[in-house]
């Protein structure tokens, strides 16, 4: 196909190649994908490219804009991108990389976590040029004969090459025949939608690629795999999870979204600005470079990285106020301009632990005595020193804890 593709076609496949294969980690197989973006041009048909979703948690963190911002690309040259909300595939629960059987979610639960993707989402791809696909229109009209003709596709050898039910049989734990449909079942979904494409993190290798063997088996065109890099969290070890409290959601405030950034370890920046910001390759490049001849700071660096998730998350405006409020507080440890108020109806006089935990600003007292004695707790801008220091209520008393937190009390008294 490439071969019958004119001068102005090739050099509109070479920039789509350049753009689309850039931060991936591996295409499955590369040449294919090369051959279908080809195919495209020269039939003028967008490609139809793959996201599937379990939606078992709707919260949606800047670990997701990996995946994400690889979907705006695609439709950034008329592609189609196929959103599958699993609501058929969440009653089991994909497995993936867990030691126990997943519990099965409800109608409610699918609904309400599905209407929650499609809004964050939208901060970063056009949700109105998506197809949403649920699962089930297909998958629950499977006959059980059918179903037999799938699973003889796969042994049962094969499934236990899995890392996590591999681990489970090894720890005599049990594993669930119904567990072993889930990538069948995910496969499936790329047949009956025939997709070109599929995205998943690195981690989805086994379910992705199930893809590829189930439209095979119904001898249809086999998609491409394209598989994302995992990005760590604020504690450069683990993977963004907000079970983990290492992430940044798209869903919070400017000034925290902005805040976090500044606190990701340097060895991470560039894997943040190549995966997750939505700076152009070109940039990110200029980025690098001045990095490494030492003519940028990482720290300006850091503030460069935090403005472009902000603008993309919230707009341009938010993203300059953002900038300059965390220069006056953390620069020049001024207090915020906006700082949340509540009306204070307790004693007038408690412990300052109390104070925190009923203000909702650290989960416990002893989470509050440790931020006290690590020099983190401060009333109206004065370090607080001795954990069983006592504070008197009055109005407009400022209670700050960590580098974010800030709450301004009022007194009806």
């Amino acid at each position: 196909m490439i071969e019958q593709l004119n001068d102005v076609q090739k050099i509109e496949l070479e920039k789509q190649w350049e753009v689309l294969s850039y931060g991936v980690s591996s295409i499955i197989p590369e040449d294919e994908f090369k051959e279908k973006i080809a195919k495209s041009i020269k039939n003028e048909k967008p490609l139809k490219v793959k996201l599937g979703l379990d939606p078992t948690a709707p919260d949606v963190h800047l670990g997701h804009t990996v995946v994400l911002n690889k979907l705006k690309q695609f439709q950034e040259f008329g592609h189609t991108v196929q959103l599958i909300i699993g609501d058929f595939t969440g009653k089991i629960g994909d497995p993936t990389g867990k030691s126990i059987a997943r519990t099965a979610l409800t109608d409610e639960e699918v609904e309400h976590n599905a209407k929650t993707y499609f809004e964050q989402f939208g901060k970063v791809i056009d949700m109105e040029k998506v197809e949403l696909h649920y699962n089930s229109k297909w998958l629950s009209k499977v006959g059980f004969s059918e179903v037999l003709k799938l699973a003889s596709t796969v042994t049962v050898a094969r499934m236990l090459e899995r890392n996590d039910f591999h681990n489970r049989y090894e720890a005599n734990k049990p594993i669930y025949l119904h567990e072993f449909f889930y990538p069948v079942m995910q496969g499936y979904d790329s047949y009956a939608l025939e997709s070109d494409i599929e995205l998943g993190g690195t981690d989805q290798e086994f379910n992705v690629l199930f893809g590829r063997q189930v439209q095979e088996h119904y001898g249809r065109e086999k998609q491409v795999v394209l598989l994302m890099p995992l990005i760590e969290g604020l504690d450069g070890v683990e993977k963004m999870s907000k079970s983990k409290g290492n992430y940044i959601g798209v869903d919070e405030r400017p000034q925290d979204i902005f805040g976090k950034t500044m606190s990701i370890p340097d060895a991470l920046l560039m894997k943040y600005f190549e995966l997750v910001s939505p700076l152009s390759k070109e940039e990110v490049q200029e980025v690098k470079r001045k990095l490494d001849e030492g003519t940028l700071h990482p720290r300006d660096a850091k503030m460069k990285l935090a403005a472009s998730f902000v603008e993309m998350l919230h707009g341009k405006e938010a993203a300059r106020q953002s900038r300059e409020q965390f220069i006056n507080v953390f620069q020049k440890k001024a207090m915020p301009d906006e700082i949340p108020e509540v009306m204070w109806k307790g004693e007038e006089e408690l412990l300052i632990v109390d104070l925190v935990k009923e203000l909702g600003l650290l989960p416990s007292k002893s989470e509050g005595r440790r931020m006290i004695k690590n020099g983190g707790v401060r009333i109206d801008q004065e370090k607080v020193t001795d954990v069983n220091q006592t504070v008197q209520v009055t109005d407009g008393v400022v209670v700050q804890v960590g580098k974010r937190k800030f709450v301004r009390l009022r007194s009806s008294s």
